[in-house]
């Protein structure tokens, strides 16, 4: 299998959860959309989908 490189950004999951959850009529507040955020990455992180790299500075 051939590995990708992808960048998974947790602002954008925010964004996208806000997105979808207004059009279902729900009106999630910032630190709601950042735990979904965060749940997101830990699911993709534990099913092997990504690995998850610490960037240092």
């Amino acid at each position: 299998m051939r590995e990708i490189e992808v960048f998974i950004d947790t602002e954008e999951i925010a964004e996208f959860f806000f997105h979808e959850l207004v059009k279902r009529g729900y009106v999630p507040t910032e630190e709601e959309l950042e735990e979904i955020a965060d749940i997101t990455f830990e699911y993709l992180v534990e099913k092997s989908i990504i690995d998850e790299e610490i960037e240092e500075d």
